[in-house]
């Protein structure tokens, strides 16, 4: 979808997003600023930061940016508190920023498994907690995990169990947040060309790779009134691969396993 072709699904919303410089994170901003939103926005990244908020900024809309580790939480409570100064309420909040590394289980130390524990649920389970309190009645949580989290992932074991416990995390959200009016949510994407990730992805039955664009639109429609009544589910953008399983189409068009 086109930002021309958006309606104003978040006007005069405020929407929180992580690890919002490149790729889906970007994704993400750009087409919630199209939809009438104005941002938080942090991430690592500065200069991709700053190019995310002057996108945003181009479109008329307010962005509010903190370049900061998701796991540094002296850095994310100073984040909260600009976010509260600058702005009355959350609307929504997508937590997008995550990450990991190739390695057997055996050969991840430690001090490497707690990072991965951090950056793909503790921080998750932070930023939530530290949202709530300014959530309003109809607002929507929005937690990217991955298709790795419904899969085995051989070399990449934590960060696939901890994509798992967000997953698991955002069921029972939904139904403690239920009666706030708060709906909480996963996208799970696979075959999405983004900086950490490169171009070397499997094919999908819908033979063609996906965009940061198509994980966006998912975000849209689930911080929108379109889905006022949909919560602790989770939207697999990944061309049909969570469906095939092992199943992988030949290059004459039948199907092997």
């Amino acid at each position: 979808m086109s930002d021309a072709r958006i309606p104003a699904l978040l006007d005069g919303r405020v929407a929180l997003v992580t690890g919002a410089a490149r790729g889906i994170g970007r994704a993400i901003a750009r087409c919630f600023a199209s939809a009438g939103a104005d941002l938080a926005l942090c991430d690592r990244d500065a200069e991709g930061l700053a190019e995310a908020a002057r996108e945003a900024e181009a479109q008329g809309r307010r962005a509010l940016t903190a370049v900061l580790d998701v796991r540094e939480e002296t850095a994310v409570a100073g984040f909260f508190d600009a976010v509260a100064a600058a702005f009355p309420r959350l609307d929504v909040l997508v937590n997008n920023a995550g990450g990991g590394f190739h390695a057997a289980f055996a050969d991840v130390s430690a001090k490497g498994q707690d990072a991965l524990v951090r950056e793909n649920f503790g921080q998750v389970a932070d930023f939530v907690r530290r949202a709530l309190p300014s959530l309003r009645e109809g607002g929507s949580i929005i937690n990217v995990t991955s298709i790795e989290a419904h899969r085995a992932a051989p070399g990449y074991a934590i960060y696939s169990a901890m994509k798992a416990a967000v997953a698991n995390l955002t069921k029972t959200l939904a139904l403690e947040l239920g009666p706030r009016g708060i709906r909480v949510n996963c996208i799970a994407p696979d075959a999405i060309p983004t900086p950490g990730v490169g171009d070397a992805l499997p094919p999908t039955p819908l033979a063609r790779r996906g965009h940061a664009d198509d994980v966006a639109n998912a975000a849209l429609y689930l911080a929108s009134p379109l889905a006022a009544f949909v919560t602790g589910t989770t939207l697999h953008v990944d061309g049909g691969n969570h469906a095939a399983g092992g199943w992988r189409r030949r290059a004459d068009g039948t199907w092997e396993s």
